[in-house]
């Protein structure tokens, strides 16, 4: 297993979507900082590869399959005997315009994005009440906060994570369980490459949005701004870890601060004109 330092508690953890990206470096760092890391991944294969880069505590976990998530908090609780804090990071993107969205593409969508993310926190919650402590972080995105073109699906399942997210904290107000959003921005990783693999289910060729699928086919798709290694959400994710008392939501990337601020200020109209540039 990754080296741990000696200054920090063994705080137990567990990760959802660790096969790449934000989910295996914030395991990565958390462990080299001295948590109890249970980073998790959909595959056997993502498992194996875990293991080979050091991750002993990995499992497989399948956020889409209640059983599997069952599975998973009874392994944790048998070796550590307590859940600190679930990080529910598993995710994609799904690409296409509101229009050419199929209603199995949208289904799948919310299957992973809020169905799943929901059943991870329905039952860590219960885990949680019964020790009576606990922090769960909910990885919303800056569009949980304001929509963008050619991202409905996405946009939608990050805006059920806010209102769930909100009404649980809500819920949970006089315990000492705390719920967390993360809303990242742009953060390098395999989600964009991911993204554009899922316009195979957009029928792209009868589209009057077919150029702009082609061009983002083409890689030839706008450079992102106030772009960030994922170690930015390692390290926020870390900081939640160590708070005695986290905040209810955390902004990572200039990206997220600038627009989640134009939101507050502008009306709907300058704001629509705001993000058509972006």
């Amino acid at each position: 297993m990754k080296t741990a330092s000696h200054f920090t508690a063994a705080h137990v953890v567990v990760i959802t979507g660790c096969s790449s990206g934000i989910g295996r470096v914030t395991a990565g760092y958390l462990a080299e900082r001295g948590c109890r890391v249970y980073p998790t991944a959909r595959t056997d294969e993502e498992v194996e590869e875990l293991g080979a880069e050091g991750f002993d505590n990995a499992l497989r976990l399948d956020v889409c399959r209640p059983e599997e998530i069952a599975d998973t908090i009874e392994t944790v609780l048998a070796r550590e005997g307590r859940i600190d804090v679930w990080f529910n990071n598993a995710g994609y993107g799904q690409l296409g315009a509101v229009e050419d969205l199929p209603l199995d593409a949208l289904r799948e969508q919310f299957e992973t994005n809020v169905f799943g993310l929901h059943e991870c926190t329905r039952q860590v919650v219960a885990v949680m009440r019964r020790q009576g402590q606990g922090k769960i972080i909910q990885h919303s995105s800056v569009l949980g906060l304001i929509a963008l073109p050619m991202r409905g699906a996405y946009n939608a399942s990050k805006y059920a994570i806010e209102g769930l997210t909100d009404t649980l904290r809500l819920e949970l107000e006089d315990s000492d369980i705390h719920v967390s959003l993360l809303n990242t921005g742009p953060v390098t990783s395999r989600f964009r490459a991911n993204a554009i693999a899922t316009l195979a289910k957009i029928d792209i060729e009868h589209s009057p949005w077919r150029e702009a699928y082609r061009a983002a086919l083409a890689g030839k798709a706008k450079k992102v701004p106030f772009n960030l290694p994922p170690e930015a959400v390692a390290e926020t994710v870390y900081r939640i870890v160590l708070a005695e008392r986290p905040a209810p939501r955390y902004y990572i990337t200039k990206a997220t601060w600038m627009l989640g601020i134009a939101k507050r200020l502008l009306s709907t109209r300058m704001l629509d004109r705001l993000l058509l540039k972006v």
